[in-house]
């Protein structure tokens, strides 16, 4: 077998039990990603679905595909010694080799992966939304005054949400609205 030696287990001479590692071989031009999601998060993602790598030690971002999201979770230990549930999932790099070709084997990166994408969104501040008798509103501001109005959500992360309808574009919202802030109160921007 031939490759590059990415680790060295046993380091001076010894005996060794049969089945014993002594080294890892490995194909540093067939690396694949591997992160570990929260299987609240991991349920969203599917195989092809677009992946962006940052801070990898290079410029920009590294472009790869989901190949495989693992049918089985383990449980690990937060750095707040909380107890959760995480999934594998593994990219394939869709960029040519001589972009990432100092990315070496369990290297650092940030992962970004797209569950959900659409064109022409109407979008709010996730901040501005609120619940209202049990439906999504948010506080319109027209002639100096907060005017509630109910909205239908589509998709929507922690930063911004897609809104489907009870808004349009161009109209200012209150971002994260005080309950100083009623129907037709006056205000003004700070």
């Amino acid at each position: 077998m031939s490759g590059t030696v990415f680790r060295v287990f046993q380091e001076s001479e010894a005996v060794v039990p049969a089945n014993e590692r002594l080294v890892e071989l490995g194909d540093p031009g067939d690396l694949e990603v591997e992160v570990d999601f929260l299987s609240t998060d991991a349920v969203k993602v599917k195989p092809g679905a677009k992946a962006y790598l940052d801070r990898w030690g290079g410029d920009g971002s590294l472009l790869g595909r989901v190949r495989l999201v693992e049918p089985s979770g383990f449980t690990k230990i937060s750095a707040l010694g909380v107890e959760e549930q995480r999934v594998n999932v593994i990219i394939d790099f869709t960029e040519p080799r001589e972009k990432w070709t100092r990315l070496g084997d369990a290297f650092r990166v940030d992962v970004r992966i797209v569950v959900a994408e659409a064109e022409n969104v109407l979008k709010v501040p996730a901040g501005a939304l609120f619940r209202q008798a049990g439906a999504w509103s948010v506080f319109v501001v027209q002639n100096g005054r907060a005017h509630l109005r109910p909205v239908e959500i589509g998709m929507q992360n922690d930063i911004e949400a897609e809104v489907l309808r009870g808004l349009d574009e161009g109209a200012t919202v209150i971002a994260y609205p005080s309950d100083k802030i009623r129907d037709h109160v006056s205000v003004r921007p700070r």
